[in-house]
């Protein structure tokens, strides 16, 4: 196996032969996805990095890696011995992509990357930046560099019935169709596979955690049209799609097909959301373009507001998981209640995955699973791992991150778990990211209100302790697609989107002391109407995830009596919805962790 600086170095002589002085490598896909297929994961191969955020640049004598403020540790870690600088991004002091580069090259040359990973407008901007070099968007070079790499899959998609989906795929294509402004003869352009994979009532496994399938679609007024892998769609399942007027053509005929819009055709896409690649192959056609101006694009934007179906679904999601919590949870206690069995982080885990695996609905992990122990779980992103195997011990605090995807729905759950003595200072920060949970559930704002209106009511009661946490405190979440979807976030850097009755979003405000101990406590709530007045329309939340919380981590004192009443009360939702479906023993269990406190 090459080693990091051997990979490094084969990049370079891949820069010579194209007389290039430099070239960027993202994280990604040419779908523009938070997961992708081993094939993409080119940045891991030179770098020896894992995590899912990074962006390495490699000059003639030279290698830096950005990353963020998730993945420091970790970063510091798996860089070491390649050479490779570790650039943190958003720290003082830290240079910008183009800013090193024109350092480097003594702000003369080219640099290059793969025109099909990096957005239209990721481009533009950057050219801007690295002027005077020149920036060029060249054809995947991993083809050449990256020998023996995985190849890509392409496996069979089945079809979600409506209903489990709550609209027609006739229904859903009209509604993009009159989102469109009116440019004559049009062609929208869709890259996105969670987006495609909405609109068409589809599903796949050909990505990691997310049940997706390596897709194009284009929509103009009289067609519309599915490009996927020649072997992947039954006769059958391509007869329903033609008979809605839809046409299925080869996953690699979209460059083709988008060259021949020609002059008349209005090529319409959102730029952050289209190829420099597929862009510059319409333009060439002689295509005009049009970007797509709504946040996050027209279908995501369709997508992230759920219909009443799917909202069921995200209920019946949430029943079927909190059985299989409540049975992981009393495994844990019970393995750690043995002294001498030995518990380790990936052996929870891989627990965890079967207990879902019960449910005859289950497909799959939404993400992967993240079990930590101690300091393990100030990583925010840590991942458990069988090669690094790690004992759990009574002390302290254990995180657990885990999430699901069933039929009818995605799940994200968090709960963090005192399995030995804990300080007042743990306790006193367990209790306040509780409260700041509690704060954000109980919102009730006006029509119009913006994520980072919200952020500060999950994250102020953690400020109170001098303390912060640097990732959002919510991100959208897919029906039976992405764990992650946009376009709506709740963090504290502006988002133009508004929350509106039907998205649904996470809620995970945590604590990090790093070398020590990590909290997080995350629920799934879904936005919906509360009452409309003389002074507007206001919204609530209704908090849909069914997982008791540890309350033996609690001070009391230190939350609020509305507060406490809410939890009590979640509890009782929790109990009165999940008991049924438990053994005797199991009810029993759940009774005494949801019982009321203070």
């Amino acid at each position: 196996m090459k080693t990091s600086s051997e990979r490094q170095n084969a990049v370079r002589d891949y820069l010579k032969k194209c007389s290039a002085d430099a070239i960027i490598i993202p994280s990604g896909d040419n779908h523009f996805g938070e997961y992708y297929q081993e094939y993409y994961a080119c940045r891991k191969w030179v770098t020896g990095f894992t995590g899912s955020a990074g962006i390495l640049v490699v000059t003639a004598k030279s290698a830096a890696l950005w990353t963020d403020s998730r993945y420091f540790v970790q970063a510091e870690k798996e860089l070491l011995g390649s050479g490779i600088i570790l650039m943190k991004m958003k720290m003082e002091g830290t240079p910008s992509i183009p800013e090193w580069i024109k350092k480097e090259t003594g702000n003369m040359g080219v640099v290059v990357l793969d025109g099909s990973l990096v957005s239209k407008s990721e481009f533009e901007s950057l050219s801007k930046a690295l002027n005077p070099l020149l920036l060029n968007a060249i054809d995947d070079p991993f083809t050449e560099i990256w020998e023996e790499r995985p190849a890509l899959r392409f496996n069979k998609i089945t079809s979600l019935d409506v209903s489990l989906a709550g609209e027609s795929i006739s229904s859903k294509i009209e509604r993009v169709k009159s989102s469109i402004p009116s440019y004559g003869k049009f062609a929208y352009v869709i890259s996105i596979c969670d987006d495609i994979a909405w609109l068409f009532n589809l599903r796949g496994t050909d990505i990691p955690y997310n049940p997706l399938f390596a897709s194009y679609s284009v929509i103009t007024k009289e067609r519309t049209f599915l490009f996927v892998n020649d072997s992947v769609i039954e006769n059958t399942l391509e007869k329903e799609l033609n008979s809605q007027g839809i046409d299925v053509l080869s996953y690699n005929n979209i460059g083709q097909f988008i060259a021949s819009f020609g002059d008349d055709v209005t090529f319409v896409a959102p730029a952050d959301k289209i190829s420099i690649s597929l862009y510059n192959q319409a333009i060439l056609g002689g295509a005009g373009f049009i970007s797509d101006e709504v946040k996050g694009g027209i279908t995501g934007a369709l997508k992230a507001v759920k219909n009443s179906t799917e909202q069921n679904g995200f209920r019946e999601a949430m029943k079927r998981d909190a059985v299989a919590w409540v049975k992981f949870i009393m495994f844990m206690e019970s393995e750690l209640a043995k002294e001498t069995e030995t518990l380790a982080e990936h052996i929870l885990a891989e627990k965890f995955a079967n207990l879902r695996a019960e449910s005859p609905d289950y497909r799959g992990e939404s993400f992967h699973p993240i079990v930590a122990f101690g300091e393990n779980a100030a990583l925010p992103h840590y991942s458990p791992s069988e090669n690094k195997p790690v004992t759990i011990s009574k002390e302290g605090f254990l995180l657990v991150d885990t999430g699901a995807q069933y039929i009818y729905g995605t799940t994200d759950t968090t709960r963090t778990f005192a399995i030995g003595e804990l300080t007042e200072e743990q306790k006193r920060d367990y209790t306040l990211v509780l409260k700041g949970m509690i704060n954000l559930s109980r919102a009730v704002f006006p029509k119009g209100t913006r994520g980072s209106s919200l952020d500060f009511l999950a994250r102020g009661p953690i400020c109170t302790a001098g303390k912060l946490y640097s990732h959002g405190t919510g991100h959208g979440i897919g029906h039976y697609l992405c764990v992650h979807e946009g376009p709506q976030s709740i963090r504290m850097e502006e988002n133009p989107v508004e929350l509106k009755p039907g998205m649904v979003t996470s809620n995970e405000p945590a604590v990090y002391v790093p070398g020590s101990y990590g909290i997080r406590t995350e629920n799934v709530i879904l936005c919906k109407d509360f009452e409309t007045n003389l002074y507007g329309t206001f919204y609530d939340f209704e908090t849909l995830t069914l997982v008791p919380v540890d309350t033996r981590a609690i001070i009391v004192s230190l939350l609020g009596n509305e507060e406490l009443e809410w939890l009590n009360n979640y509890h009782k939702v929790v109990f009165n919805t999940i008991s049924p479906l438990l053994k005797k023993e199991e009810a029993e269990w759940l009774a005494a962790r949801t019982a009321c406190i203070g």
